[in-house]
């Protein structure tokens, strides 16, 4: 509400328009005049006052019929009515208020009652304006975090939630655009998953693929890996992106003999049930593009490159329980893991043998 306080009077009477002029305006509110109900409406519009004080008979529009009006227009915001009338009948005051009237005082107009009447409506406007401010910082502040919480929605899809969270944080997603960086590439898959497959129940393999993303899921997210897409039994994992880590190769060979022996576990229930299924990891150090690819409602974050390549050949070389990496990533994780040379190797689709190494166990671990 502004200060001060804006009041429309309505009176077709002259006399009493200027009486309540000057018995307002010596409380110091600014006054605005209308003749008729139809002036009344157009003033009302225009003025946008935050009090009406409006006699009822009048003519060409009586006063009932401008409140019902103004009532009914939802382009105004709340204006409290006074109805000034010289009928103090019980019917005409409860006409007055059935009408859209929020109060009444009677002609001869007490200064006293004027007063009291003006100050409450003006109250009661007052907190009705500070209501509607907060309601609409309340919507812009839902509305944003909303928009936030899809963001970190469609952000979880691919990343840590740590990481989803210090990007909405950081209120930009520049990161997720194309980029050239070094990264960790890991694949791994269930050995002979695909004859399972065919000859297996489709609840059973929903099962079984829902017990194998238990497992390793909350240990992809441990290491802050940045899981770029599921393939059935098989998946892609990446490090040191969106985000970087130095410490990508480690993480790395930590996650795969984590998820290996956690694989391992869940074997021996398998082979109880009958079914005969390994693990293997494949993992590469390089160079790869990077960024978000799809459409609006449905996208994914990816890496492209030879190292990627690179680690699904050898995921598909590993046997099971194996973890084997490229002659670069062994090198960077020797600090913590003990690895087995194992030479060069040709791998199908590579140009020329590969060295590469079997991920044995943490130093230190078993």
């Amino acid at each position: 509400m502004r200060d001060p306080a804006r009041i429309l009077v309505v009176d077709d009477v002259a006399d009493n328009v200027e009486i309540l002029r000057m018995r307002l305006e010596s409380l110091g509110y600014e006054v605005v005049v209308a003749e008729d109900g139809e002036q009344a409406l157009a003033v009302t519009r225009e003025a946008l006052p935050d009090l009406i004080l409006l006699d009822i008979m009048m003519p060409k529009i009586d006063g009932l019929e401008v409140v019902r009006r103004l009532k009914a227009d939802a382009t105004l915001p709340f204006i409290p009515v006074i109805l000034v009338t010289a009928k103090a009948s019980q019917k005409d005051v409860v006409a007055g208020l059935d009408a859209g009237g929020d109060d009444y005082l009677t002609k001869p107009i007490d200064h006293g009652a004027l007063i009291a009447r003006v100050r409450a409506m003006l109250r009661i406007k007052a907190l009705h304006d500070q209501v509607e401010t907060q309601r609409g910082e309340l919507a812009t502040r839902v509305g944003e975090q909303v928009e936030e919480l899809e963001r970190v929605g469609r952000l979880r899809r691919f990343l840590a939630p740590q990481l989803a969270q210090a990007i909405i944080s950081a209120g930009d997603e520049k990161m997720l655009e194309n980029h050239r960086r070094e990264i960790v590439a890991m694949f791994c898959d269930l050995r002979g998953f695909t004859s399972f497959s065919e000859t297996a129940e489709p609840e059973d393999i929903m099962a079984l693929l829902a017990e194998y993303h238990g497992a390793i899921g909350p240990l992809i997210r441990k290491y802050e890996g940045t899981l770029d897409r599921f393939t059935g039994d098989g998946m892609l994992v990446f490090f040191n992106d969106p985000l970087p880590c130095p410490d990508a190769p480690d993480r790395a060979a930590r996650l795969a003999l984590e998820m290996r022996d956690a694989v391992a576990v869940l074997s021996l229930g398998w082979n109880r049930r009958g079914h005969r299924l390994g693990f293997g990891i494949g993992m590469a150090q390089g160079y790869a593009t990077l960024g978000r690819i799809g459409f609006e409602d449905r996208f994914d974050y990816t890496a492209i490159g030879a190292v990627v390549n690179l680690a699904a050949r050898l995921c598909a070389e590993a046997a099971d329980g194996q973890v084997l990496v490229s002659g670069r990533l062994a090198a960077a994780a020797e600090g913590v893991a003990e690895v087995d040379d194992l030479g060069e190797r040709e791998l199908r689709g590579m140009a020329r043998p590969v060295p590469i190494a079997n991920l044995r166990k943490l130093k230190g671990g078993s």
